[in-house]
Formats: structure tokens, sequence, C-alpha cells
């Protein structure tokens, strides 16, 4: 089991562009939920925020992202 592991450390697995941008997904989704969970105070109030969170992380990671892109376009 150790050398798998070492071996996906050593030769990562190359995923591509739009597999990168779809694990953006349920990672901020899960980043969402545990800082929701931690700030509301009322347990019924956690799948609505988690959704509102997750979807302003979402969009601002990509708005950001575009952003960059084209100013690298611009630079370039």
């Amino acid at each position: 089991m150790i050398d798998v592991l070492a071996t996906l450390f050593l030769n990562p697995i190359t995923l591509s562009r739009w597999a990168s941008i779809i694990l953006l997904l349920p990672l901020c989704l899960a980043v969402s939920v545990v800082y929701k969970t931690i700030k509301c105070g009322n347990v019924r109030d956690i799948p609505l925020a988690s959704v509102v969170s997750w979807i302003t992380i979402v969009v601002s990671m990509y708005a950001v992202g575009i952003a960059l892109f084209l100013l690298y376009e611009i630079m370039a």
C-alpha cells in the first residue's frame, strides 16, 4: 500500500482541464459545510446556508480564475 502511495506522490495522476474545474465543486462544498456547521446556531439553518455559501465560493473562484486568465492573455 505504501508503494502505491509513494508512486502516486512521485508520478501524480494527470487531469484534464475540465476535470480539475469539476473537482473544485466538491472541495468548495466540503469547505462550505464545515464553515457553516461551525457558524450556524441552529442545525436546521445549515443546509440552506451551506448551499448559499457554496454558490458564492464557486462563482467567486471562477470569476477570479477568469480574471487572472484574461490578465495573463493581455500581458502575454
